[in-house]
């Protein structure tokens, strides 16, 4: 049986382009990149952000409250949910609205915020020299001068050089209370480990920022699309990284 196509409504559009707090965050998402890249464009960008399974779901709810609808058979080419690809093609312009969009605030500073994923967090209840900053960076200079300066912030730090040191440190001692992660490690890609851990219960929600020295629109449109809460460009001062991860916590409000 072939896969369902969808294409977006008129309702759709209006429901991504006046952020209506009323639809869920990830589906006015889906809805800006299928309006954004082409209906089917995005099949696979979609399907790397989000389980085929889950996404068929949300799609047929999506559809029944009239923001997308069945393409008819033998119609014009829809979005239908598709295998993983290895690339996220999202379209540069768009992404760096996205970025902006999440984060105008900051936008000039080199670091952004995903406010929508930040609003409904709830306040902290540990103090800033019990919480805990894990750090995820292969370089030696870019880990000592982060663990100064998230130290120098009044934080607890633990450092690990690879995706593998991440995944022992989870085992020996917990997860942290905010992840610091670098993109390019040695041994895979933040990116994809940003994908896996938002697909998982238990890190649904875990406070990531990405660190990183990858600056173009597409890798921070891509982080924040991915599910980070924050985003920060390197070279950076103490005080950018700081109120960043003040913010992803929620500290002080």
């Amino acid at each position: 049986m072939a896969a369902r196509s969808y294409r977006l409504t008129a309702a759709g559009r209006e429901a991504w382009e006046s952020q209506d707090t009323a639809i869920p965050a990830d589906y006015r998402r889906i809805l800006w990149m299928m309006d954004m890249q082409g209906q089917s464009g995005v099949a696979q960008a979609l399907t790397r952000l989000y389980p085929r399974d889950m996404l068929e779901e949300w799609l047929r709810e999506m559809e029944e409250i009239g923001l997308v609808e069945v393409v008819p058979e033998g119609g014009e080419r829809g979005f239908a949910p598709s295998r993983v690809d290895e690339t996220l093609a999202l379209d540069q312009a768009k992404l760096l609205d996205a970025a902006k969009e999440a984060g105008a605030s900051l936008a000039r500073t080199g670091a952004y915020l995903a406010m929508d994923r930040l609003k409904d967090r709830p306040l902290p209840l540990k103090a800033a020299a019990e919480t805990e900053v894990l750090i995820v960076e292969d370089d030696i200079d870019q880990l000592a001068l982060a663990d100064l300066r998230v130290s120098m912030a009044g934080y607890r730090v633990r450092a690990a050089k690879s995706i593998a040191d991440y995944l022992e440190a989870l085992v020996r001692d917990g997860p942290p209370d905010l992840l610091l992660l670098d993109v390019e490690l040695p041994d895979g890609n933040g990116f994809d480990l940003l994908t896996k851990m938002r697909g998982d219960a238990e890190f649904h929600l875990l406070p990531i920022i990405l660190l990183t020295s990858r600056n173009e629109a597409i890798d921070i449109g891509r982080g924040l699309l991915l599910g980070a809460d924050g985003y920060v460009t390197k070279p950076y001062t103490r005080n950018i990284l700081a109120d960043v991860i003040r913010r992803v916590l929620r500290r002080g409000e």
